[in-house]
């Protein structure tokens, strides 16, 4: 080969690969977002979507300048979410933002390859995403919202606030987490239950289409009130569950503030929104370069308490002045 021809092409390969890792240091990183509930309100999810998006905003990560995002809503339908995300992963995003474990499990169902940041995932280990907190181990990642006794303690505050309590109903949706996860709940509030003495009904409800006919159950059974148990599925019926509690003038406790938000009397957990917010920063790093194997699950460090005045008053109940003293909000 001549000298000049091989400066030729020695040079036009050069520029090449400077090109190509030019181009491909500019692209636009791609998410793409697999939520169990609904684009709008009043489902929830749709205030923990626009925190966690606010955050990543907050970041550098403006969608259309230096982020591109595509949605996948299930519309509270949990049964859509191994289609919607096998449509994802066919698409090649470089990040999954699943929001729940439905939608996490339904993604690393359709990849092991594609990293999955998870969003309020319940008890990731007994759910089979993540071998252990600290070290996943897989490609799931993210944040978890269940505590120690959570259970226990929204019971306990119930029954502050609805004295002659003995009968409660709690509803649940049995098929929301695994089978370790749901019978790990179940138990936990029948020993909360029974420590407290009180009788407890545990009321099913598959889907939404359900939960009238809990409400029936409940009625028949004459519960004195409700609690509401982790679910996807119920977070995305708050409202409609709210309603429901407050025409069969049954006191109702639920998991997050949300459901206080939308005229429930009281909830105990965690924010949710701010977990959405905490959430945000495994995407800036998983861009970065880290691998989610390593980046261990983020558990929530505290827990609120709100109670709604309003929804105590047009019950007739009184809630203690010691408790309101120690609720993080109290809405008049």
């Amino acid at each position: 080969m001549q000298r000049r021809s091989f400066i030729t092409l020695f040079g036009g390969a050069a520029i090449a690969w400077v090109w190509g890792a030019s181009s491909q240091a500019t692209r636009t990183p791609r998410i793409a977002i697999l939520s169990p509930g609904r684009a709008e309100l009043p489902d929830p999810i749709f205030n923990m979507l626009s925190a966690f998006l606010q955050r990543l905003r907050d970041l550098g990560y403006a969608e259309g300048e230096r982020l591109n995002i595509e949605r996948q809503y299930a519309d509270g339908r949990p049964e859509r979410l191994p289609v919607l995300a096998a449509e994802l992963v066919k698409r090649k995003p470089d990040i999954i933002v699943a929001i729940s474990t439905t939608a996490a499990r339904a993604a690393k169902e359709a990849t092991s390859t594609i990293p999955i940041v998870a969003m309020a995932m319940a008890d990731p280990v007994a759910d089979e995403l993540v071998a252990s907190l600290a070290r996943p181990g897989g490609n799931v990642t993210g944040t978890a919202f269940l505590g120690p006794e959570p259970a226990a303690k929204r019971l306990q505050l119930l029954r502050e606030v609805v004295p002659k309590l003995s009968r409660v109903a709690a509803l649940w949706h049995p098929k929301a987490y695994s089978e370790r996860t749901m019978t790990a709940l179940s138990k936990e509030i029948e020993v909360a239950a029974r420590t407290l003495g009180l009788q407890l009904q545990l009321v099913p409800a598959f889907g939404p289409d359900d939960i009238n006919g809990a409400f029936d159950a409940m009625a028949s059974e004459r519960a004195d009130a409700v609690i509401l148990m982790p679910s996807p599925m119920l977070f995305g019926q708050y409202k409609r569950i709210a309603e429901l509690a407050a025409n069969t003038r049954l006191p109702a406790m639920g998991v997050a503030r949300d459901f206080v938000d939308v005229g429930g009397l009281m909830s105990y957990g965690v924010n949710l929104t701010d977990l959405a917010r905490q959430t945000a920063p495994y995407v800036d790093k998983i861009l970065k370069g880290a691998k989610p194997s390593e980046l261990p699950v983020e558990q929530p460090t505290k827990f609120e308490m709100v109670i709604n005045l309003k929804a105590a008053k047009a019950l007739g109940l009184q809630a203690p002045e010691k408790l309101l003293a120690t609720a993080d909000e109290v809405i008049e």
